[in-house]
């Protein structure tokens, strides 16, 4: 099956979606990940997604692929980010925040480009830009973190809106900050070839949730990882997190309790802000509910 036709399954779902998404948009930049496949596992995209209301990315910075982004312009905010982990060999960069030209500009460059003190109103209707966090209570979420990236470019390319959502700072420098760093290790310590990430989003049930009246708001935040090559001497304790493994994390302390339960003793600053850790099938099972899509995040299940 094309790469083409496996990103058009589910056409009829995106009725389904249309209170959140608000209607089609049609990607200027690509119709599908065809130059940057390298990123997902058997160089597969996600399943199950109807791409018809998605712009697919692939995030590029100093004339190189870094990572990949399916983002939604009208929503001003990416369903998901996908890459392949590697240590970072040095500090966090300085935050130089850029943007996608070919969002504004169908014949623009296709590196991403940092933000000029004057920004054309284009760019603006295209997507988020950096006043829409300001004094928003939201810090900027990287899907792909810039402490999973190896170089400095790598690590620079992170820094594009088009790989931000609006993130408590409950979540983003707790719980949610724990997660990325847990992976990390187990990376470190057990996978023997590349790992795969997709880190996502998921809206809430009733109705879309803003920050400036412009970027949709995410009520939960997903990751789930692909190891297909791993250390085959596995404490039996750890068996469970190989060849996969996912998360879902809170970013609204108000919410219910049916998908991430509230640790009442956590201290205040993180309360409610839980991460709750379970497999890719129940990860993908209430990605199914909560998108009304059947998506399948990595081929053949990571097997």
């Amino acid at each position: 099956m094309s790469q083409r036709k496996m990103l058009q399954i589910s056409t009829g779902a995106l009725v389904l979606l249309l209170p959140w998404f608000g209607g089609l948009v049609i990607g200027e930049i690509s119709q599908d990940f065809s130059q940057c496949l390298n990123f997902f596992y058997n160089e597969t995209p996600p399943q199950g997604i109807d791409v018809a209301g998605y712009v697919p990315i692939c995030q590029r910075h100093k004339n190189q692929y870094h990572f990949a982004s399916l983002y939604h312009r009208q929503h001003r905010a990416p369903l998901y980010s996908a890459y392949i982990l590697s240590p970072a060999d040095g500090k966090r960069p300085n935050s130089t925040w850029m943007y996608e030209p070919q969002l504004a500009f169908s014949r623009a460059s296709p590196e991403m480009k940092s933000f000029a003190a004057s920004i054309d109103q284009n760019v603006i209707e295209s997507q988020a830009v950096f006043k829409d966090y300001k004094n928003s209570n939201y810090t900027k979420g990287h899907l792909n973190p810039s402490m999973h990236q190896k170089t400095k470019e790598d690590r620079e390319a992170t820094f594009t809106l088009t790989n931000i959502v609006p993130q408590r700072k409950g979540s983003n420098s707790g719980p949610w900050n724990l997660l990325e760093n847990q992976m990390l290790r187990k990376f470190k310590a057990f996978c023997k070839g590349p790992m795969y990430v997709i880190t996502g989003v998921m809206p809430y049930e009733s109705e879309a949730r803003w920050i400036n009246n412009r970027v949709s708001v995410p009520e939960y935040m997903w990751s789930a990882y692909c190891c297909p090559s791993y250390n085959d001497t596995l404490p039996e304790s750890l068996q469970p997190f190989f060849p996969t493994y996912a998360a879902v994390g809170r970013n609204d302390c108000n919410s219910g309790e049916e998908i991430v339960p509230v640790n009442a003793k956590a201290k205040a600053s993180v309360r409610g802000y839980d991460v709750r850790k379970m497999s890719l099938k129940t990860l993908e099972g209430y990605l199914a509910q909560r998108l009304a899509m059947p998506i399948s995040l990595f081929d053949g299940q990571c097997q």
